[in-house]
């Protein structure tokens, strides 16, 4: 799924400290040396940013010591973090320059902000656990640093309003990605979320995080589908048009995975437009047993070959063993087409997450043992996703089925194991053979 982009960097600005003004050699601090307040004043009068950040960075590098070092930096940090054509828009630079403040100033607010704002989109966009640990650590900085005496109390108020719903987003997202702590995870973004306008979760970084927190109530150690549900409605609500499609079959998927229909659906998304989180009343009425849901289908499907993919994974995981066998009867010796996420790939097995849950939990509920090893070349990578023709499909043969009891964490399941399996390649759009315009002879050939 796409994930909702943050606002740029520019947008910190409307916090009071990207644009703040900063200190000038001239306010309270003298430079005694002649050619180094000459050399700062050449460069912090220039007005094109093109010109005035290269002037700046050699000066720090002249007089590193310079008693004007952390102004010279704070105005390097505004022009690498402003947009052209006031700024350069630069986030690793400005990163750099935050990064040699604070180790001059540890407390500085702009540059912790600019830091963990940008330490979290890498997070976003790597994964990597060290950047997004990083990111965290300045978050938790961020929050615990104490007021500047310079500023008043209602600018800190302002402040801080825009401050800390990004600092436990921060948190939040390590806790998923670095740590794997959903149950941290879940806290740490209903903590950001209060800390926003109703208004503010409609949009933007809360709206992002509106859908985070849907996802993360859905992780096995952390799962609570009524709180899941609740999010993902409101997410789905105030989406880009083009986020709805992505969001919605996860509504709907676990809305009915918990309820076990769709009916009353439509009641739970108008609801969730009015209130950032549910009320104390809401509820969802909770689905009969698996193995209830399970046989009914079995009772009440004329032909049980028309069955979905996931329906069948469903009843062999979930029903009893007289439905399961009923439906495997039906299912066994069959070829069939395996679309689901590669987990593990040899030459000759490839296992694969079918079912959401399994995608959730990172489990193959499918095994398909090929019926030729493939060559190094062709062994799909952990992550590449089997579709349907003209997709690349995986196909395979039903042979046996295991149901996987249920452990603290991990619902039961199924685990199928399918014989003489095949990969059919994606299939390319064919070119057009190219016609001679009409009248056009080919030339003779000699």
């Amino acid at each position: 799924m796409k994930k909702f982009v943050l606002a740029s960097l520019a947008g910190l600005a409307g916090l009071g400290l990207v644009s703040a003004p900063t200190l000038r050699a001239q306010d309270s601090i003298t430079i005694k040396d002649p050619a180094e307040f000459n050399a700062y004043q050449n460069c912090s009068t220039q007005t094109d940013p093109k010109v005035k950040a290269p002037c700046l960075e050699s000066f720090v590098g002249t007089y590193p010591q310079s008693v004007v070092k952390k102004t010279v930096l704070e105005l390097l940090m505004d022009l690498y973090s402003s947009p052209p054509p006031q700024g350069l828009g630069d986030p690793d630079k400005a990163l750099s320059a935050a990064t040699r403040l604070l180790q001059i100033d540890p407390n500085n607010a702009k540059a912790i902000l600019i830091s963990v704002y940008i330490k979290k989109g890498q997070c976003q966009k790597t994964g990597d656990a060290q950047t997004c640990d990083d990111a965290a650590a300045l978050a938790q900085k961020g929050l615990s640093s104490p007021k500047d005496p310079a500023v008043s109390a209602a600018d800190w108020t302002n402040q801080t309003k825009g401050l800390y719903p990004i600092y436990h987003s921060a948190i939040a997202l390590d806790d998923a990605i670095s740590k794997k702590d959903f149950k941290a995870a879940v806290a740490e973004y209903r903590t950001e979320l209060m800390l926003y306008t109703a208004e503010q979760t409609q949009s933007g970084p809360g709206l992002a995080d509106t859908l985070n927190l849907a996802e993360a109530y859905v992780k096995p150690e952390s799962r609570d589908l009524v709180q899941a549900v609740w999010f993902y409605a409101r997410a789905w609500n105030y989406a880009p048009a083009a986020y709805k499609g992505q969001i919605e079959p996860k509504l709907e998927y676990y809305y009915k995975k918990f309820h076990g229909g769709l009916d009353g659906l439509d009641a739970v998304k108008s609801q969730a437009t009015a209130t950032v989180f549910p009320p104390a009343s809401f509820s969802i009425t909770p689905a009969p047993t698996p193995a209830d849901i399970a046989h009914k289908v079995i009772v009440e499907t004329p032909d049980l070959t028309k069955l979905n993919l996931s329906d069948k994974e469903f009843i062999l995981a979930s029903g009893t063993k007289e439905d399961a066998d009923k439906l495997w009867a039906v299912m066994k010796d069959q070829t069939t087409p395996v679309p689901g996420k590669v987990l593990e790939a040899t030459a000759s097995v490839i296992k694969l997450a079918v079912t959401q849950d399994a995608k959730d939990a990172n489990i193959p509920d499918f095994i398909v043992n090929l019926k030729k090893p493939l060559d190094d070349k062709d062994i799909p990578a952990v992550g590449f996703e089997f579709k349907l023709q003209p997709a690349a499909e995986l196909d395979g043969t039903y042979d046996t089925y295991t149901q996987v009891p249920a452990t603290a964490t991990i619902a039961q399941t199924a685990q199928i194991v399918l014989r003489d399996g095949f990969i059919q390649p994606e299939k390319k759009k064919s070119v057009p053979a190219h016609k001679p315009a009409a009248g056009h002879k080919p030339a003779a050939t000699h």
